[in-house]
């Protein structure tokens, strides 16, 4: 079932979404201070591609530095990639099968706003 939630998924809006965030990493890789910024959007823009069997979990060694990262990030990119994700969201739980889909998009908007201090990892069978 997850790989076919992930390929329905993938074709009605995930590969915008992950495009999304890997233009946001090129742009954050750039410089060189912004640098952790575009490896944390290179991570988010994969779960984006790819999401039904992923979870996010905090970071246990995530500090003062990740939360300061995330307001940064927040004015920079976040709000723009979390709208993305509403829009996203609204279009597809237009029909019965898209709404899981939008489910989705709407539980990634978190991680859109704030991924640094976060992890992705397999999510439990």
């Amino acid at each position: 079932m997850r790989i076919l939630l992930n390929i329905i998924w993938l074709i009605f809006g995930g590969l915008w979404l992950a495009l999304g965030y890997f233009v946001a990493g090129i742009l954050c890789c750039i410089l060189i201070i912004t640098i952790p910024f575009g490896i944390a959007s290179f991570r988010v823009g994969a779960y984006a591609l790819w999401p039904f069997g992923k979870t996010v979990v905090d970071k246990p060694t995530a500090g003062v530095a990740s939360l300061i990262g995330n307001v940064i990030w927040f004015v920079i990119a976040g709000l723009w990639l979390a709208i993305g994700h509403v829009v996203t969201a609204i279009a597809m739980a237009i029909t019965i099968i898209g709404i899981p889909l939008a489910v989705a998009n709407l539980k990634m908007i978190p991680i859109s706003l704030m991924p640094l201090g976060k992890d992705i990892v397999d999510a439990p069978q």
